[in-house]
């Protein structure tokens, strides 16, 4: 074996060694990047959790609407989870608002307080006298077709097509409609 061989597979287990040390030293990284991973993983678990109370509500209103869940239970639930998803939210802006090496607003970092405020919201039940979205979309939709209707202008004469008043040639096989 010639001399320039043994250098490069020295060289090769020289950096197959620093790949396979490279974990085992990454725990004594620099304070801030060490606090950057921490706080990524924060931020990511917080992330996570939000997820899982979104999938929580809509369950639990899909539920209710199926009426699985009885009319009492329901606002205690929805309220617990509306309060913990608030809770998380909250802490999400705190990490919004300070990044790594700088300050929140008035150059003070936010300050994390074991209290949480509880935000109750309920949903009002709906009165029979409002029309609701739905009532007012229908009556749009119904419009709608009774327009499309009148002007219906008959079938081609050629294929079957429908066609409209103001076709002057079929849509489908472009017969001329003008000898009507």
């Amino acid at each position: 074996m010639d001399l320039g061989s043994f250098f490069l597979i020295f060289a090769l287990f020289v950096l197959a060694g620093l790949f396979v040390a490279l974990p085992f030293n990454e725990h004594k990284l620099p304070g801030e990047k060490a606090a950057r991973r921490v706080q990524g993983h924060d931020i990511s678990a917080l992330l996570a959790e939000h997820d899982q109370i979104i999938n929580a509500l809509r369950e639990l209103d899909f539920d209710f609407a199926m009426k699985k869940i009885p009319e009492a239970d329901y606002p205690e639930q929805r309220n617990i989870l509306l309060n913990r998803g608030a809770e998380i939210l909250q802490q999400l802006d705190g990490y919004q608002k300070r990044s790594p090496g700088t300050k929140g607003k008035g150059g003070k970092e936010p300050v994390k307080t074991g209290k949480s405020s509880k935000v109750e919201i309920t949903r009002p039940a709906p009165q029979p006298s409002q029309p609701t979205p739905d009532d007012e979309l229908e009556t749009k939709i119904a419009a709608r077709r009774r327009n499309r209707q009148e002007k219906s202008g008959g079938f081609c004469p050629q294929c079957g097509k429908p066609v409209q008043v103001s076709d002057h040639f079929c849509p489908k096989c472009g017969e001329s409609l003008e000898s009507r």
